[in-house]
């Protein structure tokens, strides 16, 4: 990773952060993204405070001016982009029939419209640094979620499934550029994802799963992120579902 440029979003808290925080290890200049502002610079100040280089930038994703201003500034501060990790994402379970249009809206804008903003944003800087001969990597956060039928993940499984099948769509365009795109499907990891669930059922299958085998870590994805982005440019992988070991479900 020394020498390249990346963004990660979602990067206050689990997956994102430990990410964040696993490119600066390798030696990656790394632009965090995220709405916490506390939050993102105490992670920012992790990395610094461990010899990494990060800019922390309070951003929120679902706002298009403001994902364009911070590509901006990380260009500027850090240089050319070459590692995107489109991370941030939320999970609000419901039946469809208890309308909570707002948790649709909210899952819709974050999921999709967020990732999508963060592509319209980097992708030229990673078009042209692949036009250069050197790694460019648009990597997204799915879910096992995106091809399992669980009741009441609709529309978050929905979400997610369009991610894994963008995934797919835009290695046509960009493959042949030299980016390359890939998604991460996990299963159960132990982050705070699932505080963000208020329904009695779902919450109660995640706790379950939480208590009864050995989940994956934030670490664990981070690392898988990195070694995409680490192998030989002409290798691209594409889609890795990571589930725990003992998970069934």
């Amino acid at each position: 990773m020394e020498g390249r440029v990346a963004v990660v979003t979602g990067a206050s808290s689990g997956i994102g952060e430990a990410t964040a925080e696993r490119l600066a290890q390798l030696g990656a200049k790394v632009a965090l993204l995220a709405r916490r502002k506390d939050r993102l610079e105490s992670a920012a100040a992790r990395i610094a405070g461990g010899g990494g280089n990060a800019l922390a930038l309070p951003t929120d994703v679902t706002d298009r001016a403001a994902v364009l201003a911070a590509a901006d500034r990380v260009t500027a501060e850090l240089g050319p982009v070459d590692l995107v990790f489109a991370n941030a994402g939320v999970q609000l379970i419901s039946q469809i029939g208890d309308l909570k249009v707002d948790d649709w809206n909210a899952q819709i804008d974050l999921n999709i419209k967020g990732v999508m903003n963060t592509i319209e944003a980097f992708v030229r800087s990673l078009e042209r640094v692949a036009a250069e001969g050197r790694p460019a990597d648009l990597i997204t956060t799915s879910s096992i979620a995106a091809t399992r039928v669980l009741e009441k993940f609709s529309v978050y499984s929905g979400t997610k499934a369009y991610l894994s099948h963008l995934t797919r769509l835009l290695r046509t365009e960009l493959g042949r550029k030299m980016v390359r795109v890939s998604t991460v499907e996990p299963g159960m990891v132990d982050t705070e994802l699932p505080d963000h669930v208020t329904d009695p059922d779902a919450t109660r299958l995640m706790a379950d799963l939480l208590r009864q085998i050995d989940c994956l870590q934030s670490e664990d994805v981070a690392e898988t992120v990195a070694f995409i982005a680490s192998v030989p440019r002409h290798v691209n992988l594409t889609e890795i579902t990571i589930l725990p070991t003992a998970q069934t479900v």
